[in-house]
């Protein structure tokens, strides 16, 4: 997902941007969510949230 798109998305969660960085906006957005802050951490190998909206990404920037 683009950051522009992640920015809109923050906004409309009541989360403000600034100058983060994707991984740092998303994990703004799932605390916000009331999810846990495991944006691009090892748990995805235990994840359960297939339907997550970030995973597609969340599993590419563990592959980089």
């Amino acid at each position: 997902m683009n950051m522009s798109k992640l920015r809109d998305i923050a906004k409309d969660m009541g989360v403000d941007p600034g100058k983060m960085n994707k991984t740092e906006l998303i994990r703004a957005i799932q605390r916000a969510e009331g999810y846990t802050e495991c944006f691009a951490t090892k748990n995805i190998n235990q994840c359960e949230h297939l339907d997550c909206l970030w995973r597609g990404d969340c599993i590419k920037s563990l592959s980089a």
